[in-house]
């Protein structure tokens, strides 16, 4: 398709859904436009999080296109208490794990504790899904605030606006997500999941 014509397209399906609501909808009703503008409208920002844990070009679209398919098949369990991006987004990344765990290959992330940089930064290398599992111990907001600065690289500008809230409650969250997951971290209780092989 070319880039003219792409843009045509988005135009019209802008027409045809002009809001998120409506979009969902005709998509849980099988309409495939309506995927096919749903798949548009996302994929871009989603294949960001599959860049970050693909070797090149080719192995994120495959996971993006594996992360995509788990979004139609959970489109109705979305329940409009917050930003569909981020929930497309969170959900393309577990499936990103889940992909890598099928592969029995394991991307890493590096978790960097983001104190004033006068203090030391202290860095611990984890597989992603043992960090799903200590971030879905955070309580609702504060995980909503550290996912989408520590994995989605928002400012606190941009999470103030994008939870209606002051830059200072997102400090707050953020710094209070910091604590439980340094918890965690330095906690017994907290074992990572490793394969035997």
């Amino acid at each position: 398709m070319s880039l003219a014509h792409s843009e045509v397209y988005n135009n019209h399906s802008d027409l045809l859904f002009p809001d998120e609501k409506s979009l969902v909808t005709a998509c849980l009703a099988g309409d495939r436009r309506a995927q096919e503008a749903f798949y548009r409208r996302f994929a871009p920002a989603a294949l960001v999080v599959c860049r970050r844990y693909a070797n090149g070009r080719d192995e994120a679209m495959e996971l993006l296109n594996g992360g995509m398919m788990k979004v139609f098949q959970k489109l109705d369990k979305f329940r409009w208490e917050g930003s569909l991006e981020g929930w497309v987004k969170r959900l393309v990344f577990r499936s990103t794990i889940d992909q890598f765990r099928a592969g029995k290959q394991r991307p890493t992330l590096e978790i960097a504790d983001w104190d004033t940089p006068s203090e030391a930064t202290v860095t611990q290398s984890l597989y992603a899904e043992d960090l799903c599992r200590i971030i879905d111990l955070l309580p609702e907001t504060s995980k909503e605030v550290f996912w989408l600065f520590a994995v989605e690289g928002y400012n606190h500008a941009e999470i103030a606006n994008q939870l209606n809230f002051s830059e200072g409650n997102s400090r707050w969250h953020l710094n209070k997500a910091r604590q439980i997951l340094r918890k965690k971290l330095q906690s017994q209780s907290f074992k990572p999941n490793r394969y035997a092989g």
